[in-house]
This record gives C-alpha cells, structure tokens and sequence, in this order.
C-alpha cells in the first residue's frame, strides 16, 4: 500500500511540474501569437501567413497536450489556479517581445503570483473525488450540473450573436467572458476524456460506453477549443495581450473551479485550514496580477525612488 501511494505522489508531483512549465509555455505562445498579429497588420496581410504566429499557435497546440496530462493527474482546483504561473512570465516576455512595460510594482506582482501559486500547489486536495467512468456518467447526469450548463450554453449564444459583433471590439469582457464560459465545458471535458480513455485500453466490458462517453467529450472540446482559439485571436488585435491574460486567469479560473466544483465537488475533500490556504494563495495571485496590470503605465523604478527620498530629506 505504501509502494501504491509513493507512485501516486510521484505521478501527481510530475504532473504539478508539467503543468508549471506547460503555463510558462502557455503565456509565451500568447505573446509570439500577438506578436504575429502586430507584424502582419503592419505589412497588411493575414496573420495565417507569419511564422511568428503559426510559432505562438503550434505551442498553444503542445499546450493543450500538457494540459490534458495535468488535468488527469490531480485535481482541477489545483491545475487551474496554477495558471497564474504564465502571468509574470508572459509580462517578462511582453517587455521583451511587445515592448509592454515592467515597473517595479509589476515586478513584485509577479513575485506575489509566484509566491501565491507555491501556497496553492502545498494546500491543494491530494486526492481525486471522481476516479471512474462510472461515478463520472453519474456526475454527468446530476440535475444541478445539467441546469449549470443549459445557464452557459444560454449565456454563450447571447455573448456570440448579440454581445460580440457589436460590443467586443471595445469591450474586453466580451471576449474574455467567451473563452472563460467555454472553460465550463474544456475541463470537464478534457478530465472526463482521461477518465474514458483508461476504461478504453483497458478492454472490460464497459468499453463500448466508454468509447461512446469518449467520443462525445472528444466533440464537445475540439468545439469549444475552436471557439476559444477565435475569440482569443479576436482578444488579442483589439487589445494589450498582458492585460488580457491577467483578467482571463481571474474570470477564467473562477469559472472554472465553479464548474468543477458543481461536478466533481473536489472542494469536499478540502478541509478548513486548506480551504483558507488556498483561499490565501488566490488571493495573493490575484493582488499580484493587480499590480502587473493596474500600475503597468506608472514610469518609476527603485533608482527615481530613491532620489525622490533625497530630495525630500
């Protein structure tokens, strides 16, 4: 029993670690794919025609691998939270890439992200609520997640055909509200796929429903990755790419763990100190981005401050 839970820790710790590094990734893909966008708009051509573009895209794809591993490895109230990582290393990138400003402030941001992200990863639940094919058709089937669903899907449609067309282009919470109510369905999703797929190779007498609950979940996030992969393109012309990702985490990392916690209900293997743990760790990324975004025009740094101080003196 013990051998059986030392490879369990092992397979969650390698799936933390590939979940890190997969939102370093995820936030330099951001920045090559606005990158690109800026690049072709100056030449006046599509941007499916610039390397730098199609660079930003195939890592989102290599990405979206990284993803599918962490979310069947550990709980999701772990994996999402911790793409705040991306944030401090997309604003670096920006500075470098973008020429989009680091002060000092948002410096600290991103350390308060950082700092913030290793107090969720040590409260986080070390166990999975859901681990069958069966308990998950259950929770599939469970009236409050099928009424949370018919809510987004509703949602959705009046975002998509009568919000966006008209107010997306000047207002960042259209599209940000998209791609983070697709969220509800991409993870869910994307958990229930790794779920299948071991009933699948395992070759019991459930694999047929298996492969059928597979294949629907397989449908429904190839759609909603379509459509967040647009609307994100979409985000990225019209605004800065920083401030883009910084309140996408927020609302889409809500959304998500709201979802989850309809479904999976992971947070009832949570107990009261965790709970605030990791309720301090959100709070402390989330202050963190603040001050990457909030401040980003603010032109000082420690050497102005420094002489400000002797002038006062």
């Amino acid at each position: 029993m013990q051998n059986l839970g030392g490879q369990e820790d092992a397979r969650e710790k390698k799936a933390e670690m590939w979940r890190v590094a997969n939102q370093r990734e995820r936030k330099q893909r951001w920045q090559y794919r606005k990158k690109g966008i800026v690049r072709a708009k100056r030449r006046g051509t599509s941007y499916l025609t610039d390397i730098v573009w199609w660079a930003g895209t195939i890592a989102m794809a290599v990405g979206q691998i990284g993803n599918f591993l962490a979310y069947t490895a550990v709980p999701t109230v772990l994996v999402t939270p911790l793409g705040a990582l991306g944030v401090p290393f997309g604003s670096i990138l920006a500075s470098y890439l973008l020429k989009e400003k680091l002060n000092i402030l948002g410096k600290l941001g991103c350390l308060l992200s950082c700092a913030g992200s290793v107090v969720l990863i040590i409260h986080s639940p070390k166990s999975e609520s859901v681990t069958t094919q069966a308990e998950l058709e259950e929770k599939l089937t469970n009236p409050v997640f099928v009424g949370y669903l018919c809510i987004v899907l509703l949602m959705l449609l009046l975002l998509i055909f009568w919000i966006a067309p008209a107010h997306g282009p000047t207002n960042i919470m259209v599209y940000i509200s998209i791609c983070s109510l697709l969220g509800s369905f991409t993870v869910p999703s994307t958990k229930g796929i790794g779920l299948a797929a071991q009933d699948i190779l395992h070759n019991n007498p459930s694999s047929q429903r298996a492969l059928c609950l597979c294949l629907v979940l397989l449908a429904v996030l190839g759609c909603s990755i379509i459509v967040q992969f647009r609307y994100i393109n979409k985000a990225l012309e019209c605004f800065d790419s920083s401030v883009f990702g910084a309140i996408y985490y927020v609302v889409f990392t809500t959304l998500v763990l709201l979802a989850s916690a309809i479904l999976f209900r992971e947070w009832s293997n949570v107990g009261l100190v965790d709970f605030l743990g990791m309720a301090c760790g959100f709070t402390t990324v989330s202050v963190g981005i603040v001050l990457i975004q909030v401040f980003k025009e603010f032109n000082f740094n420690l050497g102005e401050m420094n002489k400000s101080n002797m002038k006062t003196d």
